[in-house]
């Protein structure tokens, strides 16, 4: 056998004791490390707990647009459709007619009715004028046959006249006293047409005005025949209407969805809204367009929850209650954003609010 020499002993000596110094010093080091570890963990979600509190981040958020279903307070039959689907329009455009005749029927009889009824008021001014004359003129033969009756009364007791034309006097006085009584009320309903004032304007007779208001209407439903945007935007579901179709007055006929006036409707926690205020900065981030960036403003903020206003409300009356947190529909202005990216109505988006709100310490305590 061979032996050992004394040099490769000393250095196994030394290796052993290098090894146990090692794994006494790992022993020392790992309480150190774990509690080193856990304390720099609960830093960090310290350090981020203050400094997050300054915004509020809402993945429930939409894009919505200003949209109208399009219709007219008028019926007919649809004559023409000028546009197609997912066109754009400007404000003003012509988008679909009906058929102009019975409205153009409808104009002409009714400026008809308005100069019959100037001329009605022209007649009754006339009428009343001739009436006025005739009844100047009766005055002055019942004024004649009150002087007759007084002369023939005075003569009938010494017999100076007969009774015949004592009596043809009486009567004849009687008759034209009743026909001034009728001229007079011929006279009272003219002037009743003319509103009490014979010098009265066309213009502000009940008749004329009366008749006015239905031409008005008449050429109001004829410019309804013809639907115009009510504001720029995109036309779409144009194909549920066709020429040949009867278009009933207040039917949807297709919808118009603008493509300017456009924001965000998010409806974050109840609990997310503490610190909330309107006019806060709002970072916005579609979900279409990854790593684009829309900046805005809160608009507005609901007086109400979403719940509140739903057809059947929750009733938290009996025992089995359970509460449930509440969500509060915001109103998001966009102020700006990349210019070429459409923004279209119904699209996710995710929003972060920046409160400036800045935590403390004392809030944990």
């Amino acid at each position: 056998m061979s032996q050992s020499s004394p040099l490769s002993t000393a250095a196994a000596r030394e290796a052993s004791v290098d090894t146990s110094k090692t794994q006494r010093s790992a022993r020392s080091l790992r309480p150190v490390l774990m509690i080193g570890g856990v304390a720099i963990i609960l830093l960090a979600v310290l350090l981020y707990w203050l400094f997050s509190g300054g915004s509020v981040s809402v993945t429930d958020s939409y894009v919505k647009a200003r949209r109208v279903a399009l219709s007219t307070d008028v019926s007919g039959l649809v004559t023409k459709v000028a546009v197609h689907d997912h066109q754009k329009v400007t404000k003003g455009q012509i988008l679909f007619e009906l058929d102009p005749a019975q409205f153009a029927i409808a104009v002409a009889q009714a400026r008809a009715n308005l100069a019959e009824a100037e001329q009605q008021i022209d007649g009754a001014k006339q009428s009343y004028a001739a009436q006025i004359a005739k009844i100047d003129a009766q005055k002055a033969v019942v004024a004649n046959d009150r002087i007759n009756f007084r002369s023939y009364q005075a003569l009938i007791g010494n017999g100076g006249v007969t009774r015949t034309a004592y009596n043809n006097a009486k009567y004849k006085l009687k008759m034209d006293e009743a026909s001034l009584a009728a001229m007079t009320a011929q006279a009272g309903v003219d002037l009743a047409q003319l509103s009490g004032d014979p010098n009265i304007a066309v213009a502000k007779t009940p008749q004329y005005q009366r008749a006015r208001a239905a031409l008005d209407l008449a050429e109001l439903n004829a410019r309804h025949a013809i639907v115009r945007a009510p504001f720029a935007g995109i036309v779409t579901e144009t194909a549920k209407l066709q020429p040949g179709m009867f278009l009933p007055a207040g039917t949807a006929a297709f919808a118009l969805v603008s493509s300017t006036d456009v924001w965000v409707r998010t409806q974050p926690k109840e609990t997310q809204l503490t610190w909330v205020r309107p006019g806060d900065k709002v970072r916005i981030h579609v979900d279409t367009y990854p790593g684009q960036v829309w900046h805005g403003v809160v608009g507005s903020i609901s007086p109400a929850s979403g719940s509140s206003f739903s057809i059947l409300p929750a009733q938290n009356s009996s025992g089995n209650w359970v509460k449930v947190v509440q969500r509060i529909p915001v109103h998001i202005k966009i102020i700006s954003g990349p210019k070429n990216l459409p923004l279209r109505n119904g699209m996710s988006a995710e929003i972060t609010i920046l409160t400036g709100h800045q935590r403390s310490l004392s809030q944990l305590f």
